[in-house]
């Protein structure tokens, strides 16, 4: 999962982006809302988590420009306004959630697993396909109930595929939601092709399907068919 931390203290942002990358999310952070307006433009990400005073502008702007792209995103707002209009606007502009600071960060990451879960898993703990399951919130996988063992991008990158079945994804696509920033700076795709090898071969040698599908010159795609 593919976070963005709207956030213009220093200090919380990288505190936020430590946590949450130890929660195992690829995690990206803009320090005004000019970075923010350009991340959201170029890339999609699981969950936006926005501070509302920012020193160039105002967050809200940004709920309303990811709701006027029909961004996926989730929104959880997190601010140190207290006033009700503010929260009552976040809301009805589209945001999923709101949570005042300061907060505990265990109950940050218990409200953007149950925003991914409503968005992206239709409030299910768990995803099938055929004979996998799938366990978003315990990074665990199984095939006819048997356990799969996976690394951390392993697992990120069958998440991703799983929620767009039948869709083809770009390479470009895949490596910038489960690397982020760093697939950037990559020479080439070998990263992405050796993760995609070792996920589809353990996947089989546990009796899966190969649903792994490669799409000549464009990307990959997840299906039975």
């Amino acid at each position: 999962m593919k976070l963005l931390i709207v956030e213009d203290e220093p200090a919380l942002r990288t505190s936020l982006m430590e946590y949450l990358r130890q929660d195992g999310y690829v995690v990206e952070a803009a320090a005004n809302y000019e970075q923010a307006h350009e991340k959201i433009k170029l890339y999609q990400y699981d969950c936006v988590l926005l501070d509302l005073t920012l020193p160039d502008g105002n967050g809200l702007d940004v709920v309303r420009t990811l709701k006027a792209d029909r961004s996926p995103a989730g929104v959880l707002i997190i601010s140190a306004r207290g006033a009700l209009d503010d929260k009552v606007l976040g809301l009805e502009l589209g945001a999923d959630d709101y949570l005042a600071k300061p907060f505990h960060l265990s109950e940050l990451s218990a409200r953007l697993k149950a925003i991914i879960r409503r968005r992206q898993f239709q409030g299910q703990r768990h995803l099938l396909f055929q004979e996998l399951t799938v366990f978003p919130d315990q990074a665990q996988v199984l095939v006819n109930s048997e356990p799969v063992i996976l690394t951390r991008k392993e697992f990120d990158l069958l998440l991703y595929l799983l929620t767009h079945p039948g869709r083809v994804l770009t390479k470009e696509s895949i490596a910038e939601h489960v690397w982020g920033d760093a697939a950037d700076a990559a020479d080439s795709f070998d990263f992405l092709y050796t993760h995609l090898k070792n996920l589809r071969r353990k996947l089989q040698e546990k009796g899966a399907g190969d649903y792994i599908r490669s799409v000549y010159g464009v990307g990959y795609k997840f299906s039975a068919e």
